[in-house]
């Protein structure tokens, strides 16, 4: 029924063993080398993410703090250009009214004068007046 041939079965023993040594050395040592490394750099990279990430909350807190202090300088600069320049105004404006209250003194003094003047010029012409008012009334 069933013949066993004892060299025929260590002949395929021995190519079956040579196969499983070749097989070793070219496919499966390679395959689970590159799957080795494949899982360091997977590993290695999410290493990296995690730190990048850490290191990039730590960058954008600097970079808030950053801009909130140069917010608070440009607040600080704006504050004092405005105060200067309120302070420029307001003495424009008081030199501005002293000037406009030393014209208005000196218009008034000059009014004063000249209403002097009239009232000695009128004082000196009232006997004239007087002459000509009686002249035209005793003509009338």
């Amino acid at each position: 029924m069933l013949d066993l041939n004892p060299g025929l079965m260590l002949f395929v023993l021995v190519i079956f063993f040579s196969l499983l040594f070749l097989l070793n050395q070219m496919l499966y040592k390679p395959l689970l080398k590159f799957m080795d490394d494949r899982a360091n750099s997977i590993a290695e990279d999410l290493k990296n993410a995690k730190e990048m990430s850490g290191n990039s909350d730590e960058l954008k807190a600097k970079a808030e703090a950053v801009l909130a202090e140069a917010k608070a300088e440009a607040n600080a600069i704006r504050e004092k250009t405005t105060n200067e320049a309120k302070a420029l105004a307001e003495s424009k404006i008081e030199s501005k009214a002293k000037e406009l209250d030393s014209k208005y003194q000196a218009f008034i003094a000059e009014l004063n004068k000249s209403k002097e003047e009239l009232k000695a010029t009128l004082e000196a012409q009232l006997p004239l007046f007087k002459e000509s008012l009686k002249t035209k009334m005793s003509n009338l």
